[in-house]
């Protein structure tokens, strides 16, 4: 069990670091992932017909996951502190944790069979379940090194 706050951010990071790059990946594959990964009919048609747009918007998400990986392992102590890290490891954590109870309302579609949830679906909300239970632990356990940090900071 990791009872050090630097491992789940190390762990969260990297994490957020696959996320980007399997946005990167996205980008490459077309229309098919944009379709598979749920990002809609209208963005696979508009990158089947060969618009930037959604090349660019997975662009934004590629860094945004990216950055976010930069806070979780700024967290950890592995790159020198970046602006607002409590406030941004916090936010980010909640972010993922929001996207990922999702599981529980698709784990209840399937169990009572109201609404077809693809498996994939369930797969990828409790990635970010994962991912953002790992941010906010991490930043919970290192809380007083942050805020003696932050003290530092101030003086």
């Amino acid at each position: 069990m990791m009872r050090n706050g630097n491992q789940w951010l190390k762990l969260g990071g990297i994490l957020s670091f696959v996320v980007a790059l399997l946005h990167l990946v996205i980008i490459f594959v077309g229309a098919p992932a944009y379709r598979y990964f749920g990002a809609g009919e209208d963005m696979a048609t508009a990158a089947e017909s060969g618009s930037a747009f959604p090349a660019l918007i997975t662009l934004v998400l590629v860094a945004v996951f990216t950055i976010w990986g930069l806070y979780a392992f700024s967290g950890a102590g592995v790159i020198r502190r970046l602006p607002l890290l409590t406030i941004a490891l916090l936010l980010i954590g909640a972010i993922y944790t929001l996207r990922g109870v999702f599981v529980f309302q698709q784990i209840f579609q399937i169990a009572t069979s109201s609404v077809q949830v693809a498996p994939r679906e369930v797969v990828f909300s409790l990635v970010s379940l994962v991912i953002g239970l790992a941010y906010l632990v991490g930043t919970v356990i290192n809380w007083k090194i942050f805020r003696a940090s932050n003290r530092a900071v101030e003086t």
